[in-house]
C-alpha cells in the first residue's frame, strides 16, 4: 500500500486550505492510499525557531516524510510565498529528504496574483532538497472554497475538476498501474 504524508503549512486550524486537503485525502483514500499528517503549526515552536534537528517531534515528523511514497505540501500564500512556519519546517528536513519523493503542492491565496508562487517560491526550495518529481500542483483562490458546518468545505466545480486531475496524476505517480 502506498503512503502519503500531507504537510499542512497553515498557521490557522480553520484555514480554507483544509477544504483542498480534505478533498485530496478523500480521493486518495478511495484509491487505497494510506494518509498521514504533519501539522507544522502544531510542532513545538521552540524546536522550529531554534532549529532543533534532534527534537523528538521534528525527528518523528521527518520519519513520516522518509517513509512516505508521496508528499502533499499545502500552504496558504502570504506575500507571494508559502508560510514562514512551513519554511522553518522544510529547513529541518535532511538536505536530501525529498529524494525520490513525488510531491503535489496545494496552495490557496486571496487572488490569482499569486498563482505562480508554487513555481517561483516553493519548487526551487524543494529542488535543493532532492525533489525531482514535483507535480504542477493546484493553486486555489479563497473564494472558491466555502466553509460549511462541522469543519466541512464546499469547493467550486472548477476547483474540484483541477483537484481531481492533480490527485489522479499524483496517485498514478506514486502507485503506477502494472
Amino acid at each position: 500500500m502506498s503512503k502519503v504524508v500531507i504537510i499542512n503549512g497553515s498557521p490557522f486550524p480553520s484555514s480554507r486550505l483544509n477544504g483542498l486537503i480534505q478533498y485530496a485525502e478523500q480521493q486518495l483514500q478511495q484509491k487505497g492510499i494510506e494518509i498521514d499528517y504533519i501539522q507544522v503549526a502544531q510542532l513545538p515552536a521552540e524546536d522550529l525557531i531554534k532549529a532543533k534537528f534532534d527534537s523528538e517531534a521534528i525527528l518523528n515528523a521527518n520519519q513520516k516524510v522518509e517513509q512516505a511514497d508521496g508528499i502533499i505540501i499545502a500552504s496558504p500564500v502570504y506575500k507571494a510565498a508559502y508560510t514562514g512556519v512551513l519554511k522553518t519546517y522544510l529547513d529541518l528536513l535532511p538536505q536530501k529528504g525529498l529524494l525520490g519523493k513525488t510531491i503535489l503542492p496545494l496552495f490557496i491565496g486571496g487572488t490569482l496574483a499569486h498563482l505562480l508562487s508554487i513555481d517561483y517560491a516553493l519548487k526551487p526550495v524543494l529542488s535543493t532538497m532532492g525533489g525531482r518529481y514535483i507535480l504542477g500542483g493546484v493553486y486555489a483562490v479563497d473564494a472558491w472554497v466555502t466553509r460549511e458546518e462541522n469543519e466541512q468545505y464546499s469547493l467550486s466545480e472548477e476547483l474540484v475538476q483541477r483537484l481531481d486531475a492533480a490527485v489522479e496524476e499524483f496517485a498514478n505517480a506514486i502507485n503506477p498501474k502494472s
